[in-house]
């Protein structure tokens, strides 16, 4: 397992793709208020070397261990959102209405996903005060799994979703 400072400095992937405005800390206070739970210090952390967008390629993907709907043995990380309110790209603020939306438990913290699967900070154990686990939501199966934890052990665990670069030849036959 890479330790977190070695992920951090080769975390984000090129482009502007969901990228919000450089974080600030009264924009952290101002999510923190809103979403009603303390942000772990490991994502603020890569936040502010970039306040969202795409993964890179070599910490992509988290292994399961076990089958999901996406993959055999893994989940996608391809994005992380930001803290903000740039037009068209969704952020962690938009966490409350997503999650009512989707029906999933609260209180949580979407980090990445698209309405189907998600990959969220989990505050249910922990209290909103507390360190969370990440977990995989799967909203179409009314399931999760608890991937890491906390923040920091999940970046610690992300490894390159496809060695070529292509998941489409090992994700299963119903996601294809």
């Amino acid at each position: 397992m890479k330790r977190f400072d070695e992920v951090m400095a080769t975390f984000w992937g090129d482009g502007d793709h969901v990228v919000q405005q450089p974080l600030t800390d009264e924009l952290v206070r101002e999510a923190e208020c809103e979403l009603g739970v303390t942000l772990p210090s490991a994502l603020l952390d890569l936040l502010r070397i970039q306040n969202g967008g795409i993964v890179a390629a070599d910490h992509d993907a988290f292994p399961t261990g076990r089958p999901t709907s996406w993959s055999e043995d893994r989940v996608p990380f391809d994005n992380l959102m930001g803290i903000g309110r740039r037009e068209g790209t969704t952020s962690l603020l938009d966490t409350p209405y997503l999650v009512e939306e989707w029906a999933m438990p609260a209180p949580l913290v979407l980090l990445s996903g698209d309405g189907h699967c998600w990959i969220g900070l989990d505050y249910r154990t922990c209290g909103r005060d507390g360190e969370p686990s990440v977990t995989w939501f799967e909203t179409d199966l009314d399931a999760e799994l608890v991937l890491a934890d906390d923040f920091r052990s999940f970046i610690e665990g992300l490894t390159a979703g496809s060695p070529c670069g292509d998941d489409s030849a090992s994700a299963p036959e119903s996601t294809r």
